[in-house]
């Protein structure tokens, strides 16, 4: 995993509605497509080279629940929510867009589309986040909406 350098800690009184990450980068190889698959996902095209090889995309592909939780390690590795993330409440709106194979360079960049202050906790907010994983020529690969209950520096802040 080629490792961007880590930016400090943003709480959520720092994130800007239209803040853009971007993350390191990754090359999967097909045995780590087919390990995470023999684990989690054992479908024959992400699991089976020789019955891949006869498949619509010709060789093993990614299992799809791989890809997605690519895009948020290489976005969390940034360290922007090391000390303000509490805990993600929900996922929306997956997609895969297109196939992930082995030997391709996978990127994360993640937006904030949205924040608003906690009702119930002033020492908090819930932020809104548009993650895609996309390769060299920035092709949107996997899509997903994700929540995530963000702490202030301070309960005023806001």
């Amino acid at each position: 995993m080629d490792q961007p350098l880590r930016r400090p800690s943003l709480y959520f009184e720092d994130l800007k509605v239209g803040d853009v990450f971007l993350g390191g980068s990754i090359v999967l190889s097909e045995e780590q497509i087919i390990s995470f698959a023999r684990d989690y996902d054992p479908q024959p095209m992400h699991l089976d080279p020789k019955w891949a090889a006869s498949g619509p995309h010709g060789c093993v592909i990614a299992s799809g629940f791989q890809t997605a939780a690519l895009a948020f390690r290489l976005f969390y590795d940034l360290g922007v929510l090391d000390e303000s993330n509490i805990i993600g409440i929900g996922i929306d709106e997956l997609r895969w867009h297109a196939p992930v194979k082995a030997g391709m360079r996978l990127r994360s960049k993640v937006t904030l589309m949205d924040k608003r202050e906690s009702r119930s906790k002033p020492d908090r907010g819930i932020a809104n986040w548009q993650f895609t994983l996309i390769d060299d020529e920035d092709t949107v690969l996997v899509s997903y909406t994700d929540m995530s209950i963000v702490r202030k520096k301070s309960p005023d802040a806001g």
